[in-house]
């Protein structure tokens, strides 16, 4: 499986491209802030056409681009309980004063948005099949209260065989390498977050990659045993 992946131009989001290889179709996960010179350049290379973009949460650091990159013809995904977010991603309500207004300082009054023409809204154990790869949505609230996890039955390729995985976990704000997503932000929950570790975290196989929103990729059997956060769930 060919899996790409760069940082967007704010809050170091990452954006994956996951296609079956080079000049397939392939899908785009959580198109951020400034990604989408970078995307077409990957696209290029690589000779992708994009069949889907696939959101694991609303929150604009990962949806920013998500309509010019989806355009009139490709649907966006995201659960249902996050569908509200992309009506006004921007706003104080989906940010919170302080982050709303980092954003308006960086970027100007002049920022606007438009939510993409399509949407489909996904649920809990959904498989979504886009260009011919099978993702497993993981409902997982507790950052936003749309929050998802995709698993995927593959790993990219040039993964050492050494490292001991045979599956890929997209987590988005869920899961870090060392830690987890904030819960202080508009619709977040720490209550929510500790269920969601307990039931569709820690259960997961330890073989598993995690591919995260933020920072550096892990396995899941590492986190379980360093993460303080995974620590006497059970």
């Amino acid at each position: 499986m060919l899996t790409l992946s760069f940082p967007a131009q704010a809050f170091g989001t990452n954006c994956y491209v996951i296609a079956d290889g080079p000049g397939e179709e392939c899908v785009i996960v959580d198109p951020g802030i400034g990604i989408e010179e970078t995307l077409r350049e990957v696209l290029t290379a690589h000779r992708l056409k994009p069949a889907a973009v696939l959101l694991t949460h609303g929150h604009v650091d990962h949806i920013f681009s998500v309509t010019p990159v989806c355009g009139g013809d490709l649907a966006a995904y995201i659960h249902t309980d996050d569908r509200y977010r992309l009506v006004d991603p921007l706003g104080s309500s989906s940010l919170g004063p302080q982050l709303s207004g980092m954003l308006e300082q960086q970027f100007g009054k002049k920022v606007t948005w438009r939510e993409p023409e399509t949407i489909v809204e996904v649920t809990d154990s959904q498989t979504v099949t886009v260009a011919g790869i099978d993702l497993e949505v993981i409902h997982a609230p507790g950052h936003t209260e749309g929050s998802v996890m995709f698993a995927m039955g593959q790993v990219p390729e040039g993964v050492p065989a050494d490292a001991e995985v045979d599956r890929t976990l997209l987590t988005g704000d869920v899961l870090f390498a060392g830690s987890i997503g904030r819960t202080d932000l508009p619709g977040g929950s720490h209550e929510a977050m500790q269920d969601s570790l307990r039931r569709a975290v820690h259960p997961r196989a330890d073989s598993s990659l995690v591919l995260p929103g933020h920072g550096p990729a892990t396995t899941l059997g590492r986190e379980k045993a360093t993460n303080p956060y995974l620590q006497g769930l059970s």
